[in-house]
């Protein structure tokens, strides 16, 4: 399923879909405005179908409650929170808007990556911790760069093949970049979701937006 949408400074774009055969996916996001900005997550519950669900939503309704909190601490909420689940990896990203700054912070194989909106910037990935939310927390070091108007966040759950970070950059067509990749590399074994979401800066009325 395609969907897109948008809400203050961002634009968004996701293709996802349970394993064939499943009717629950375990890989989850959300979008969450709060005072100071937005936070922007994809969650992938351990394993698929209903017990990897009920884990990624858990982790997906933690991190919409306490959106405005700083990333250690909500990886921190959702760790205690998953600890009755089988458990997830999930990669984060919070963005001020005031200063146009992202924090974001990886535990486990959820793929992140900024793409900067000037031609000859090289994208740039997040380096993830090992571990398991609900499980093994490892030590969170969230890092922080500049955003600005035009950059591009792309994550992929493991159920997208890793080729297609080779060799990517910006493109003017954000939703047909998030077709592409979700149509040429999502894997038949697996969950799949990939999440686009361009930064415009701009305001905008807002709701939190969840699948």
């Amino acid at each position: 399923m395609i969907t897109s949408g948008s809400m203050p400074f961002l634009q968004y774009w996701v293709a996802a879909r349970p394993m064939p055969g499943e009717r629950e996916s375990g890989d989850q996001y959300v979008i969450a405005p709060h005072a100071q900005g937005v936070l922007i997550a994809v969650v992938d519950g351990l394993g698929h179908g209903e017990d990897a669900s009920i884990a990624a939503k858990a982790a997906v309704s933690t991190l919409a409650e306490h959106a405005d909190e700083p990333l250690a601490v909500l990886m921190q909420r959702c760790h205690q929170e998953l600890r009755k689940t089988r458990g997830a990896v999930l990669t984060a990203a919070s963005i001020n808007a005031a200063d146009n700054t992202l924090s974001w912070v990886a535990v486990g194989n959820v793929e992140g990556m900024l793409l900067r909106a000037a031609p000859d910037a090289k994208p740039i990935s997040i380096l993830p911790r090992g571990g398991i939310i609900g499980d093994r927390l490892p030590a969170l070091l969230p890092a922080s760069l500049p955003i600005c108007a035009g950059d591009f966040l792309l994550f992929a759950t493991d159920g997208i093949c890793s080729a297609f970070l080779h060799g990517l950059r910006h493109v003017e067509q954000p939703q047909q970049l998030v077709n592409q990749i979700f149509y040429a590399h999502a894997r038949d074994t697996d969950d799949a979701l990939v999440l686009g979401v361009l930064w415009t800066g701009e305001s905008k009325d807002s709701t939190v937006v969840r699948n």
